[in-house]
């Protein structure tokens, strides 16, 4: 991997910056995605489908050619991608628009098809598309300037089976003359929800129409947007390394002195206590809904002995917080194989959360013997002690688990509400927690535990 990675930085540095020139009569190719129904995810995506139509119709309105697509499967997307490489000519102004759940993986951003099949880190790559490729193939094709939008920083459902709570993309590897950005910062996650628009794309689409600046500053004035809607709240990403003058919507006026513009108003001090709503536990209908719980159940009806997907079935139990059945599947697991680790790791997290602390520590200690480096066992008892009142355990816990996994959202918020419980500050560690999670206060909820002190 690491050969492979040199060659394609040398690659990348061997394409020199042409002069600067100017590209409205180049001819304009962008390719739009939106998946919005991952049959792994507990609701559908509804912003996406409402915001691919409407940066397609913005960018028509710009003089780009765009095919939309939506909800595509792996073969698909793959068949999608070769054809909008082939159409591209020397010279091309080349987007590519991605809105759905993408994830990082060995330093790289994987935009994923609505049936990956992740459960494991080698499944990231097997089954999702590196931007970094996409990006290398636009300019090996010819593409004069290439533009990677992504509104694809979400938290989603494949994360949280094989390493827990880490969020966000990683930064891209993007030849000279590029665009590109994410719609929060490397390594956090926008806040999720049910909604029918993105914030995101509302500033983008009004930033792109504007006429007489460049997409850079285009690009820069709709991450400002989003830091001031947001009050800091959510930070997209922007790289550029562009060197031709390109507007989405035209004539170019003289650049502005302060290309950053100005900063964003700070952020409001919140009080220093705050109780979310935990998210409701799903009707028995929902779970039988539920399309990855039904095809795992069919395989253990037709194996009873297929323990992997027994084992897959409690994970997504415990992640939809339906955590009774979900010991019941840990428990069979563990009866089959009382030494496997992270088994009992998961029996302990869920245990941690339904209140039963004594049975969820002798699990997480056993998982520990075990495999002392478990980063994820330390970091669930670090939950079991945070809720048995032994706050210097709980910071030494979530400190190991930290030093092993420092993208942990997770450890970082409870850490931070362990040594506010000591008497401590833990500012730092809940607020990095929730730059990369906004989402971790809810789920603390879930287990019992909130940033009020006792």
């Amino acid at each position: 991997m690491r050969a492979g990675m040199m060659l394609l930085l040398a690659g990348l540095l061997a394409v020199g910056a042409s002069p600067a020139s100017r590209a409205a009569d180049a001819a304009k190719l962008a390719l739009v995605i939106g998946n919005a129904r991952y049959p792994d995810n507990e609701f559908v995506l509804n912003d996406v489908a409402n915001d691919a139509r409407d940066v397609t119709e913005e960018l028509k309105r710009s003089g780009f050619v765009v095919d939309l697509q939506s909800n595509l499967t792996g073969d698909t997307m793959r068949q999608v991608l070769d054809r909008f490489y082939a159409r591209i000519e020397r010279g091309t102004v080349a987007l590519i628009f991605f809105d759905g759940f993408a994830i990082q993986s060995n330093r790289q951003t994987y935009l994923l098809p609505v049936d990956a099949q992740i459960w494991t880190e080698p499944d990231v790559a097997r089954d999702g598309f590196s931007l970094d490729t996409i990006l290398a193939e636009m300019n090996t094709r010819g593409a004069a300037i290439k533009i990677a939008l992504i509104d694809a920083s979400r938290r989603n459902p494949f994360e949280r089976r094989f390493r827990r709570y880490s969020a966000g993309l990683a930064p891209a590897i993007a030849p000279s003359n590029s665009l590109v950005l994410y719609s929060a910062a490397l390594g956090a996650a926008a806040a999720g929800g049910k909604t029918d628009h993105s914030l995101f794309v509302a500033e983008l689409l009004r930033e792109i129409r504007a006429p007489n600046i460049t997409a850079e500053q285009a690009l820069t004035n709709t991450k400002n947007g989003v830091v001031a809607a947001t009050k800091r709240d959510q930070v997209p990403w922007l790289s550029s390394s562009l060197t031709t003058e390109f507007s989405f919507a035209g004539s170019v006026a003289q650049p502005s002195d302060n290309k950053a513009g100005d900063p964003a108003p700070t952020k409001p001090q919140k009080p220093a206590c705050e109780a979310p709503q935990a998210q409701p536990t799903p009707s028995a209908d929902d779970l039988a809904r539920d399309p990855v719980v039904a095809d795992l159940s069919r395989k253990i009806a037709a194996n009873a002995n297929d323990i992997v997907s027994r084992y897959k079935r409690g994970q997504v139990y415990a992640i939809k917080r339906a955590y009774a059945l979900a010991m019941q599947d840990f428990d069979v697991v563990i009866r089959r194989n009382p030494g496997d680790g992270e088994a009992l790791n998961n029996r302990c997290w869920t245990r941690a959360a339904t209140g039963d602390l004594q049975g969820a520590l002798a699990d997480c200690n056993l998982a520990l013997q075990i495999d002392p480096g478990l980063s994820d066992a330390l970091d669930s008892r670090g939950l079991v002690n945070l809720k048995l009142g032994r706050t210097n355990e709980a910071i030494k816990d979530y400190t190991d688990a930290i030093q092993r996994n420092p993208r942990s959202s997770s450890s970082l918020f409870g850490r931070g509400i362990a040594t506010r419980r000591g008497g401590g500050d833990g500012a730092t560690d809940i607020a990095q927690a929730k730059s990369m999670n906004p989402d971790i206060a809810k789920e603390f909820a879930g287990y019992g535990v909130t940033e009020c002190v006792p």
